[in-house]
């Protein structure tokens, strides 16, 4: 098993569920693009491939052969697979991200062909957009290796295993044989607390962005960053401290700005709900790019709702204050059945009070269709295919489909959504990424084998 890491924080995770795996007799290797968790891997007995072992006795490929080696690698479309580094991380040099695009090729290329050398490999990574993630799953598929990506599901504690692809989790159309009993305790308790899935890797994110700057980890985080960067010229897959740091103060600024511009939902009347996205998340840059420009898609549905409406939208509560302040306050003077809601409020009262919901592929559509809501859907979502959604293939058509949905009020029927969401259950596995705790390690390492070899059966406790 070949394991990709790109950080310290997930490294630290992967080297426990490495260290179970050793232990079950199997063989695990990392891919490793941060030099601190390369040298904190190898100080653990792993095999540890990185930039600067597989490239120390060849030269880096040429520029002149970018070309060649895309056809290589069966890529067309290489400015779709840079735009998530480009925009995560503001960079504007193309000419540098498809050098480092076609440097992280071939390394991945090279170790899958020396691990191969020795037997059958199995590559497994996080799900993300990054030039390392990309560049790996390319690299594998060319060798013939199956790559498996890990995201996080609709369920708490569950999550998806996808097979060489970055579409979402397909949902088979099957009725299952029976009430699954575990599915409906969990979606009543989750309706009862009205609790939001958080998967614990990112819960320090469910914070303002003052809370952020001033947290004593953060700026310890940041230090040590500046240190590896500066002084001991460590390399950093997330090495743009810069871009961070400023994104970060322009976030506690639109938050400041944005704040005396929220709505209570008690005071909105009758309203369609669209729920903000994570900016550049990789639901949006890779698998849903043409809705990547959210405002835009804010500013469209604002001129074509219902007079009899208003639209809502409220700000990922992971990312406050990331949406750019001085457009959507312009487009909040522009339009006046445009509400946006206090970032805190909590989403099931939201989603109970609104007449639909509009989604490009976020949670927040699921948890509507669980409150047996209208939901329509533009991006690649898991819930996209289900038939008690509607699926909207064009910007153009969303404004006839959400007339329509209004007019109709139809609502998908409560026992077919809970058969759904016992289909959804069923595509995922029990586990967690980057918990540590050693229940969920033991978990996880469990489910990480059965879901890459294809048997399902769960752990006990």
């Amino acid at each position: 098993m070949l394991i990709t890491t790109l950080a310290m924080y997930q490294t630290v995770f992967w080297a426990e569920v490495g260290d179970t795996l050793r232990k079950q007799g199997r063989e695990v290797a990392f891919l490793s693009f941060d030099d601190r968790s390369s040298e904190m891997l190898r100080k653990r007995g792993f095999v540890v491939f990185d930039n600067t072992t597989v490239f120390a006795d060849r030269r880096s490929p040429s520029a002149d052969q970018f070309d060649s080696d895309m056809a290589k690698y069966g890529i067309a479309d290489v400015n779709h697979w840079l735009a998530h580094e480009r925009i995560t991380f503001d960079l504007s040099d193309s000419d540098a991200l498809r050098s480092r695009f076609q440097r992280y090729l071939e390394l991945a290329f090279r170790v899958c062909e020396l691990m191969q050398s020795k037997g059958p490999i199995t590559l497994v990574q996080e799900l993300g957009g990054f030039l390392s993630v990309v560049a790996c799953f390319f690299a594998a598929r060319k060798q013939g290796v199956d790559n498996w990506f890990i995201e996080p599901s609709f369920f708490r504690g569950r999550m998806f295993f996808l097979k060489n692809s970055f579409a979402a989790q397909q949902i088979p159309n099957v009725a299952s044989d029976a009430p699954v009993p575990e599915v409906a305790e969990y979606l009543n308790r989750t309706l009862a607390q009205r609790a939001i899935v958080i998967p614990r890797k990112d819960r320090h994110q469910y914070t303002t962005a003052f809370r952020k700057i001033l947290n004593v980890a953060n700026m310890r985080r940041l230090l040590q960053k500046l240190v590896d960067k500066h002084l001991l010229r460590k390399h950093q897959e997330f090495g743009h401290i810069g871009v961070h740091v400023s994104r970060h103060a322009r976030m506690l600024v639109n938050s400041v700005r944005l704040r005396k511009r929220y709505t209570p939902v008690g005071q909105l009347g009758a309203f369609v709900y669209y729920p903000l996205h994570v900016p550049a998340d990789m639901a949006l840059t890779l698998r849903s790019p043409q809705y990547l420009d959210q405002l835009s898609v804010i500013d469209f549905l604002a001129r074509s709702i219902p007079h009899s409406h208003k639209l809502a939208i409220k700000e990922h509560p992971a990312m406050i204050g990331a949406v750019e302040g001085s457009r959507l306050m312009a487009m909040m003077d522009r339009y006046d059945n445009l509400a946006l809601l206090p970032p805190d409020t909590n989403n099931y009262e939201v989603l109970q009070a609104c007449d639909a919901v509009v989604s490009i592929n976020s949670k927040s559509g699921a948890e509507a269709l669980l409150l047996t809501k209208p939901v329509l859907v533009l991006g690649d979502a898991f819930y996209r295919q289900s038939p008690l959604v509607h699926q909207v293939d064009a910007l153009a058509d969303l404004p006839g489909m959400l007339h329509g949905c209004l007019a109709q009020l139809q609502r998908p029927d409560p026992e077919s959504v809970r058969r759904y969401f016992e289909r959804v259950w069923s595509c995922t596995y029990p586990g967690e990424l980057y918990d540590c705790q050693p229940q969920n390690i033991a978990t996880f390492a469990l489910s990480l084998v059965e879901a890459t070899h294809a048997v399902k059966t769960e752990p006990t406790a």
